[in-house]
């Protein structure tokens, strides 16, 4: 089974991408986020759930094992398949959503397309408790930056917080930006705050 994937963009729809690992193009299905983030030709890697059926192989792409993390636990829900799981982390982010299943916040559910009041419902009775882990948890395993990378000093003088950094140069490691110029990388973080805040 592919479990991860790390090449170039070669194409980009709405709801999936063409990743080029190599000069083999895979299909991948991912988030609205993932597609609004990602540039063609730009090095990307994703963490990869292979659904496996007698007459199909579907790939679905993510950028954090929180996000996949998320994804494997909807698609345990009645009523929430693979369609409805990526809708919700197209709308909500993997620490947005746990929030509401954990607090009950049916209202925030149901702001996710294919999610009415019975499937919020399940979603709060099947995994309350179960999200867990947090985006924020990630950086305390990630490279750090190097002395003399100008990224930190120059997101400081923007007005983000070090945790807020820390952040973004983890997801940067994680889409295989972290040797990209400094004015891809500088944009890429400042994408990557705005999908937050959208969260």
């Amino acid at each position: 089974m592919i479990a991860r994937l790390s090449g170039s963009v070669a194409e980009i729809a709405p709801d999936h991408l063409v990743l080029d690992v190599q000069g083999v193009g895979y299909e991948v299905f991912v988030t609205a986020r993932t597609t609004e983030t990602a540039r063609l030709e730009s090095p990307l890697t994703l963490h990869v759930h292979t659904a496996l059926r007698e007459d199909s192989l579907t790939l679905y792409g993510f950028t954090s094992a929180a996000e996949k993390a998320t994804f494997l636990l909807l698609n345990t829900v009645q009523g929430v398949g693979a369609r409805t799981a990526l809708n919700a982390l197209s709308a909500l982010a993997v620490d947005a959503l746990a929030s509401a299943v954990n607090g009950n916040d049916l209202r925030a559910l149901c702001t996710i397309p294919g999610v009415g009041k019975k499937t919020a419902e399940r979603m709060v009775l099947e995994l309350k408790g179960k999200l867990t882990f947090s985006v924020a948890a990630i950086p305390t395993s990630a490279p750090r930056a190097a002395p003399d990378d100008p990224l930190p000093l120059a997101l400081a003088q923007l007005g983000y917080k070090k945790s807020e950094i820390d952040t973004a140069l983890a997801r940067l490691a994680e889409r295989g930006l972290s040797a990209a110029p400094l004015n891809d990388r500088l944009a890429e973080s400042l994408r990557i705050f705005a999908a937050g805040a959208r969260g």
